[in-house]
């Protein structure tokens, strides 16, 4: 009886066995995608749209979404506050809301809500660009709180800090690479600010260990605003990390260092602060070098110190490949790049760089929210909040919407896709888009 009614539900509801969460900035597979099918290509601010929820003030972090909750960091503009929120998935209604702490900004150009939240489904992570770092449950209650800055030392940085935590393998990541020297104020004086990873306990908030990380770079090549990145290889789970003229892969139970490289920056330039975090697919890791400089492609499975043996390819002037901010995403056996540098979305083979196919990012405005793709489409959101939609098979452009009026604040939060929908967060409003 139970086999029966159990099948009969997954034939009336066969989009059920693909429903997938989105628990981290990157999505359920860290590479920017999701294997979800049938989702939306075609919608206005008003038409095929689910809910919209109004939201106090803008952040640059993605929610993220675990079975009908949608966790999203905030500021708030009227009283210059930092919030952790939770809507219903179902309607957009607000679930419980929590505020962090006062004080939004340091800068014109973010805000300390710029990283975004994870989950395991257990607890829900909320971290802020000026230290807080604090746990809650589903139903709002704060589970543990830890200031990074308090513990281990105001971020040295010239803009603000948005490294984004992350959860895997029962570990919760936190990345801080940053300058040895003070600058601006920020950073200790009478010794050098430590570059470092630490694992918690994503339970209790325990240090678990912390890895001091080292680095040749200079000044602000020594910042790195990107997210740190879960892989397995041969069997070995690791975690990537890049910023300080380098990429190195991390043991999880000790952080030790499994392979560095970084023969990019010879010259040791000063200004190379890091964005994009890396990605990983087909044996390959993706470096983008900051700026208009080249992609490079490094092959995994080696240790230690490496060399330019590791590089399987470097890309030319013929391929125009370039990513000064946007992380490139991992689908269907190949890596989806956006260049917000030289306005190009491109689809490139891992084993030896060919682009299969490029296109140029339309209007004026730029692209430096991160591309999401599923469902052979790939969204990509621009600063003024028009989203495009491209086929991930030949590059041509499916759908245009605008779902935001120009800001002076810029739309930097990636496309979500959940639950057979999509969340597109502007600078005062998260849509859900598709069916109720």
């Amino acid at each position: 009886m139970r086999t029966k009614l159990a099948l009969a539900l997954l034939l009336a509801y066969p989009t059920v066995l693909w429903a997938e969460n989105w628990p981290s900035l990157r999505g359920p597979a860290f590479n920017g995608t999701s294997t979800e099918t049938n989702l939306p290509n075609q919608w206005s601010r008003t038409e095929n749209i689910a809910w919209k929820a109004d939201l106090p003030g803008p952040s640059a972090a993605t929610p993220i979404i675990w079975g009908d909750h949608v966790f999203v960091s905030s500021t708030n503009l009227e009283d210059d506050s930092l919030w952790a929120l939770c809507l219903r998935r179902t309607d957009g209604k607000l679930a419980w809301k929590q505020e962090i702490g006062k004080g939004i900004r340091r800068d014109t150009r973010s805000t300390f809500a710029a990283p975004s939240p994870v989950t395991d489904g257990n607890v829900v992570v909320f971290f802020y660009g000026n230290g807080p770092m604090v746990a809650f449950d589903f139903d709002g209650k704060e589970v543990w709180r830890r200031n990074i800055v308090e513990e281990f030392g105001e971020f040295a940085f010239m803009w603000t800090f948005s490294s984004s935590p992350v959860m895997y393998d029962g570990k919760l990541f936190l990345q801080v690479l940053q300058r040895d020297t003070p600058v601006s104020g920020r950073g200790f004086a009478d010794k050098p600010n430590d570059s470092y990873l630490l694992a918690m306990n994503p339970q209790t908030g325990k240090t678990l260990w912390r890895y001091v990380r080292p680095s040749e770079a200079q000044q602000e090549s020594r910042e790195a605003f990107t997210t740190p990145v879960p892989i397995e290889y041969n069997g070995k789970k690791q975690l990537l990390v890049i910023g300080g003229d380098d990429l190195t892969s991390h043991d999880l139970e000790t952080g030790a260092e499994l392979f560095r490289w970084g023969t990019w920056n010879p010259q040791r330039i000063g200004h190379w602060r890091h964005v994009p975090s890396p990605i990983a697919g087909d044996g390959i890791v993706l470096v983008c070098a900051p700026k208009r400089d080249p992609i490079y492609a490094i092959k995994l499975g080696s240790s230690g110190k490496l060399d330019d043996n590791a590089v399987a390819w470097v890309s030319d002037e013929e391929r125009d490949v370039s990513s000064d901010v946007p992380t490139p995403a991992f689908y269907d056996g190949d890596f989806i790049v956006l260049s917000d540098v030289r306005k190009k979305l491109m689809r490139i083979e891992p084993a030896t760089g060919q682009v299969k196919w490029a296109v140029e990012t339309p209007g004026r405005e730029k692209f430096e929210a991160s591309p999401t793709v599923a469902d052979g489409k790939i969204y990509i959101v621009n600063f003024n909040g028009d989203v495009v939609v491209f086929d991930a098979n030949d590059g041509s452009m499916v759908h245009q919407v605008s779902m935001s009026e120009a800001s002076e604040n810029p739309v930097r939060s990636s496309i979500v896709v959940s639950q057979g929908q999509l969340f597109i967060r502007t600078n005062d409003a998260l849509y859900c888009v598709g069916a109720k």
